[in-house]
């Protein structure tokens, strides 16, 4: 037999009996796709077109509805710009905007509860990232590399009894 060089998947499919490039062999069974591939998720949407998720972070627990708009981000009945007064803060809610290039077109309510301003805007990163991903299906690969939809698991180690704190001992009297 001559020897051949493979240069793409269409030279390995006529080695292998001719089959087309679109063909996708099944066991013995050859399958033919038609189109483009199908998403592996489908849109999450509820009643009034909103994607909602949980988000949670330390001990601080976010419910997020996201729904197509301006931008806006009310978390508890307040505006973003109130309720998180820190520039840093304000910029962690808005990563997984950033990172799919969505700034500005999705409007987010929220209500969290639980720990404090830092965990509560881990938690609301954390829900806005995940309703993303059910409004738009095909960003998840995306928000999913940049670790937004992953769980941050850390939380407060609790106190042990005969120490001052989680691990730290009363202080040493030598007399």
């Amino acid at each position: 037999m001559p020897e051949t060089t493979l240069t793409d998947l269409a030279d390995l499919g006529q080695l292998a009996g001719g089959a087309t490039p679109d063909a996708v062999v099944a066991g013995d069974v050859p399958v033919i796709r038609t189109g483009p591939p199908a998403p592996l998720r489908e849109q999450e949407l509820d009643a009034q077109g909103r994607a909602y998720a949980t988000g949670r972070r330390k001990d601080a627990v976010a419910r997020v509805w996201i729904k197509p708009g301006t931008g806006k981000i009310t978390i508890n009945g307040r505006d973003q710009d109130v309720y998180f007064a820190r520039a840093t803060l304000r910029l962690v809610i808005n990563q997984p905007f950033q990172i799919v290039d969505r700034a500005g077109q999705y409007d987010v309510v929220c209500t969290v509860q639980g720990g404090g301003l830092s965990g509560q805007a881990g938690a609301v990163k954390h829900g806005i990232a995940q309703a993303l991903s059910k409004f738009e299906p095909a960003l998840r690969s995306t928000v999913k590399a940049a670790g937004f939809l992953t769980r941050d698991p850390r939380v407060v180690e609790r106190k042990k009894y005969g120490r001052a704190k989680a691990r730290r001992s009363f202080q040493f009297s030598k007399r």
